[in-house]
């Protein structure tokens, strides 16, 4: 499946900003078997003093953005093409869950997709006993960890209403866990909490989502949106698995991964400090494009 993809972030300041200095992650990512860039370019308005551009350490590509004279608005656009090779989960050959801890403890890769790294509390996710049991019920005698990681991905999307007014981007984990809303980041933080909670490594994906409209309704210019989902370590042979609990289904042809991390922090889009005296507003438009 070929996309063509447009980002639009339009920031504006109350008052004149200066010094400013930001990181952007909003590039569709280069992953063998999972999706291939063919082009993607960044423009910026006004132009920075300075620009960068960097891998972290999840592999993610980092914009880095210097000003240092006075603006009053911040317009960042991507365009890209990108080919989704995605293909089905195919079939559960994924260990049982005290199985993956011994394949854990043998496991001596350190590298940036290594499953150690994704087994701790992080920044933006701690582990709450009370989201640890609730991922708990999704365990049975001999389930598979995919069988328990997807039961616990429908459980959330029928437990949990979607409501974009519920949560802010820096609610903590256990309060959207208590409201039982949220949006997609907040879903995906507490899928991640509970099976953290669980002994099964789990991370944060931050990428796009084609969307369709209802039957018999235009498509709107700039509808589509960012998005976030989970990716879990079902073990040596199978390694990792994403999930999507906002909408309870496996990623597929229609997710398109920005970059992976331990939590939203580590693949926040824009993320930086200014100077200013004053309040912003931010815009975005999202559209992701089936090219014929």
């Amino acid at each position: 499946m070929l996309y063509d993809i447009r980002l639009k972030l339009d920031y504006a300041y109350d008052a004149p900003v200066s010094g400013g200095r930001h990181l952007v992650r909003v590039f569709p990512a280069n992953l063998p078997g999972i999706q291939r860039v063919v082009a993607a370019s960044l423009t910026v308005d006004p132009q920075p003093a300075e620009r960068s551009e960097f891998t972290d350490f999840f592999g993610t590509r980092v914009g880095s953005l210097a000003y240092r004279s006075a603006h009053d608005t911040l317009e960042i656009a991507i365009a890209a093409r990108v080919e989704v090779l995605r293909g089905d989960p195919g079939i559960d050959f994924t260990p049982t869950l005290d199985a993956l801890q011994k394949e854990i403890t043998g496991n001596w890769d350190m590298s940036p997709l290594s499953p150690h790294h994704f087994l701790s509390p992080s920044p933006r996710i701690a582990i709450d006993p009370a989201i640890t049991a609730y991922a708990k019920s999704s365990v049975r005698q001999g389930i598979s960890v995919r069988e328990m990681a997807h039961d616990l991905c429908l459980r959330i999307h029928a437990d949990f209403a979607y409501d974009g007014e519920a949560t802010l981007v820096d609610t903590p984990v256990d309060e959207a866990f208590e409201l039982r809303r949220g949006v997609c980041q907040d879903f995906a933080h507490i899928m991640i909490a509970g099976l953290r909670g669980l002994g099964v490594p789990a991370g944060y994906v931050s990428g796009f989502l084609r969307t369709i409209p209802p039957e018999g309704e235009e498509r709107l210019e700039g509808a589509d949106a960012m998005h976030a989902w989970v990716k879990v370590w079902c073990g040596r042979e199978t390694g990792w698995v994403e999930f999507d609990p906002t909408n309870a289904i496996f990623a597929g042809q229609d997710h398109i991964v920005i970059g992976y991390g331990r939590d939203y922090s580590d693949v926040t889009p824009i993320v930086g400090m200014l100077r200013s005296a004053g309040g912003q507003e931010t815009t975005q438009a999202v559209d992701v494009l089936e090219v014929a």
